[in-house]
């Protein structure tokens, strides 16, 4: 540790936008402290669980009761699962010593270690479009996005470069192409449905092999191999063969021999210089001995990930901010967005009974948005993409006497007769004002820190487009000859998406944004936040690439400001 604390920057989070800040930031010669405030995870090493089986786990990587008892948020979905919070491998937030107050219900899941979400997110990497960029501005709503797509494409390209994302050029405006590793393929019956949907509705819609940050071939400069098809991605990587902050970025800058990295460091506020306009540090707690400490740095990233960001600037109250630094505007805290899905359509598939799967493919299929798009008009705003795929499981359940002795292992070497095929809708949130977090008066955490209070919902647009997405997949589906297709909507509650966005969001006007065009704080341009809370709209994409390559753009600009002593 340097005398006085003393950096040049200071990231806060290491999950998949500090990851990269820290790695763009040492590579551009400052001198870095990287800030993590849950524990340590070293990349290979502590990866015990990547090898084991599902009968290797006590309960078969079910959900027990005490389980349930432990994780009462966790629970209501698939990421609480045994392996994923044994002592081997715990990688979700203990909720009991993290709470937070649902004044609405909101589903909030989080991962406190080195790396954070980096290591447990879908992998999932799309850019946006340029009417993702103009569609607030067109459509009068919330406040209109600083930058266009051309500004930001440059970034997109050399965030693709460095994660590696494999994927198919398809040259649709709708889903920009990037710079692709070859795609994984799809299997025989997607092929198929892919090519009747095409058909069927003469090239408007589109069916390709999802964009993932998988790499198909070897990244040596990185020392990352590529993917094993083992799709084990959750219990971390040994080959490094998907992006996370342990594989790709945290190496990198630990290469350059200016980072410093502090594990269990809870950053409590920014300390804030009244007559500089400037933030000078932060103060942290010490997770494992409540110690206090005070670190210095010239600029600070906030990446701690959107709800923590936006809890660090909120309780860096001063008496010119009481509602937290960077709240002049009355937006910090507000337009909670994610992403809602959980319906769709699935259905039988005949004439593929010759045909049989190999390996464990690590992403599905993808159809972009083909809602509110040039000459189509809905009675809402925006749209939606599938994700989805097809596979032909053995279907033994339905058989009692397979359940059990010689019958059931001479069954597993058959397949099931037919396939089956499944997609899933994703669609965007507006940002609405009054979706929002807060800081409770009331509850606090382990550490006497005040928790958040969600209120958020969906509203009529998104409830709207519910219906179009759950009914547009059986169309597509039995337009392509799937037989007794079904369609569902399993219900959607605020944070299952997993893609928080917006509490901080970028604009054009102080009065009404957090942040700028360059990720600066406008009340104290010192401070950048680059993780999801920047955003302005959701689409209806998956958010992460979008990070990487503002938080690229917006170390650089902060590196050229500092050199211009402008911050």
């Amino acid at each position: 540790m340097p005398e006085n604390n003393q950096f040049d920057a200071i990231v806060v989070g290491s999950g998949i936008s500090g990851g990269m800040a820290a790695k763009e930031l040492t590579e551009k010669g400052l001198k870095v402290l990287l800030l993590e405030r849950g524990k340590m995870l070293e990349h290979i090493k502590d990866y015990k669980n990547t090898a084991k089986e599902i009968w290797d786990f006590p309960h078969r990587n079910g959900v027990t009761q005490q389980m349930k008892e432990d994780y009462p948020v966790l629970k209501r979905d698939y990421p609480l699962k045994e392996s994923l919070i044994d002592k081997d491998w715990n990688v979700w937030a203990n909720e009991k010593e993290n709470p937070y107050v649902e004044k609405k219900r909101f589903d909030w899941y989080r991962g406190y270690h080195l790396g954070g979400r980096s290591l447990l997110w879908g992998r999932q990497s799309y850019r946006f479009n340029k009417w993702d960029f103009e569609a607030n501005a067109k459509e009068g709503i919330a406040v209109d996005w600083p930058v266009r797509y051309d500004e930001i494409a440059p970034w997109y390209s050399y965030a693709e470069k460095f994660a590696g994302i494999s994927g198919t050029k398809e040259g649709l405006e709708v889903l920009p192409d990037g710079e692709f590793l070859p795609g994984m393929e799809m299997n025989c019956v997607e092929k198929d449905v892919a090519a009747k949907i095409k058909a069927h509705y003469k090239g408007k819609r589109h069916m390709f092999i999802g964009r993932s940050s998988n790499i198909t071939q070897p990244k040596p400069e990185q020392n990352r191999v590529n993917c094993q098809y083992r799709n084990r991605c959750w219990y971390g990587c040994p080959f490094g063969a998907y992006f996370s902050t342990q594989s790709a970025t945290l190496p990198l800058a630990m290469k350059t021999g200016n980072l410093t990295l502090e594990v269990n460091k809870i950053v409590k506020s920014l300390v804030y210089d009244k007559d500089k306009k400037r933030a000078t540090g932060v103060e942290v707690i010490d997770a494992v001995d409540n110690k206090t400490y005070v670190y210095n740095a010239k600029i600070i990233f906030l990446c701690a990930s959107t709800f923590n960001s936006t809890w660090i600037l909120m309780n860096s109250a001063t008496d010119i901010w009481p509602g937290g630094l960077g709240s002049s505007s009355n937006e910090l805290g507000h337009n909670v967005m994610d992403h809602h899905f959980r319906c769709g359509a699935g259905g039988r598939v005949e004439g593929f009974s010759d045909k049989y799967l190999y390996g464990r493919r690590p992403t599905g299929i993808y159809v972009p948005r083909f809602r509110n798009i040039y000459d189509d008009k809905r009675d809402y705003l925006r749209g939606f993409g599938y994700q989805g795929g097809a596979d032909r499981d053995r279907g033994l359940s339905t058989i009692a006497e397979f359940t059990i002795g010689e019958e059931l292992k001479s069954a597993l070497s058959e397949p099931a007769q037919d396939w089956s095929m499944g997609i899933m809708a994703f669609g965007e949130m507006l940002p609405y004002h009054e979706n929002k977090i807060s800081l409770s008066k009331e509850k606090k955490d382990k550490w006497g820190l005040p928790v958040l209070e969600m209120d958020v919902e969906i509203k009529e647009n998104e409830k709207k487009m519910r219906a179009d997405m759950m009914n547009d997949a059986a169309e597509m589906l039995t337009a392509a000859g799937v037989k007794d297709v079904n369609t569902y909507d399993a219900g959607y509650a605020p944070g299952q998406g997993i893609h928080e966005m917006g509490t901080a969001r970028m604009g054009r006007d102080p009065k009404t944004s957090v942040l700028n065009g360059n990720n600066q704080v406008w009340d104290a341009p010192n401070v950048f936040v680059t993780d999801g809370s920047f955003m302005t709209s959701a689409s209806c994409v998956n958010p992460s690439l979008t990070y990487l390559a503002f938080t690229a753009r917006a170390a650089e600009f902060a590196v050229s400001e500092l050199k211009k002593q402008n911050l």
